[in-house]
């Protein structure tokens, strides 16, 4: 056994790879420092932000594991070993991935689009998807609402996001938009007084924008009135339905008439 060329070999393989694996071994070092130190930045800007708690978990692991393959494929690079052929496996991969996961993928794109904007926010009542709804809970791939009938509805993020949303709840109030109609005979000054005494009379409605009451139509057996009454969206049925009940109560005491089709029967001798 020449034991003399057992160890040239050794101290060849030494001289030739021992810089690079110490470089390896501290790139390794310094990229994982410098990793943790992203992740810690990223996730004091999330905490700022405040995201959601579910997105952002989700996204700290992704970015850990996309800074640690990178790092890994830096070291094997460093180290001599060809990454071409890894990267090109990766790449493979994340594509065929990503076609058997499309519909799913986009959903959680809509999903992340959502907690990062916020359009929307739990409680919040929203119209989208020809949906109308309370926002119960905002998740990854989906979107609950409550509707007004206690119906839980399901929208998928991709849909939710790239549709119009219309959210009553941004500005905090909301206008009750509502026409009544009255005969030509009645007078318009009273009609509007007694129209005007319903909304003002009721606490739900607001006094900042103030209700108005306006003639809108001169119709064929009747003169219509806009009615639009004030007030949060939490109060916006009990307003809604209180302002018909009590207009038909004050119309008739005031005894203005509102206007409604008549039958004539005709009865003919034989």
């Amino acid at each position: 056994m020449d034991t003399q060329k057992w160890i040239d070999e050794g101290y060849n393989l030494i001289v030739e790879f021992g810089p690079k694996l110490i470089a390896a071994i501290a790139i390794w070092i310094i990229g994982s420092w410098i990793v943790k130190m992203l992740l810690k930045g990223v996730k004091k800007a999330m905490n700022k932000a405040d995201y959601d708690e579910s997105l952002k978990k989700f996204l700290l692991n992704l970015i850990n594991w996309i800074l640690k393959i990178v790092l890994i494929v830096v070291v094997l690079g460093t180290v001599g070993i060809e990454t071409t052929s890894f990267a090109a496996i990766l790449a493979a991969a994340g594509l065929a991935i990503g076609l058997a996961l499309q519909g799913s993928l986009g959903n959680f794109a809509g999903g992340v689009l959502l907690m990062i904007f916020k359009p929307i926010k739990i409680g919040d009542l929203i119209e989208a998807q020809g949906e109308l709804g309370v926002v119960k809970e905002i998740e990854i791939f989906t979107t609950k609402l409550l509707t007004p009938t206690n119906k839980e509805v399901i929208i998928p993020n991709g849909a939710l996001s790239n549709g119009n949303i219309v959210n009553y709840s941004t500005e905090g109030k909301l206008r009750v938009d509502l026409t009544f109609g009255v005969g030509y005979d009645s007078d318009i000054k009273q009609t509007k007084d007694v129209l005007m005494q319903v909304l003002t009379s009721n606490p739900k409605v607001l006094q900042d924008p103030a209700p108005t009451v306006n003639v809108s139509e001169l119709a064929d057996s009747s003169v219509n009135f806009a009615v639009r009454p004030w007030c949060t969206v939490a109060d916006y049925w009990d307003v809604y339905f209180a302002t018909h009940e009590n207009v038909k109560i004050a119309l008739d005491a005031a005894g203005i008439e509102i206007p409604y089709p008549h039958a004539v029967e005709i009865q003919k001798d034989a």
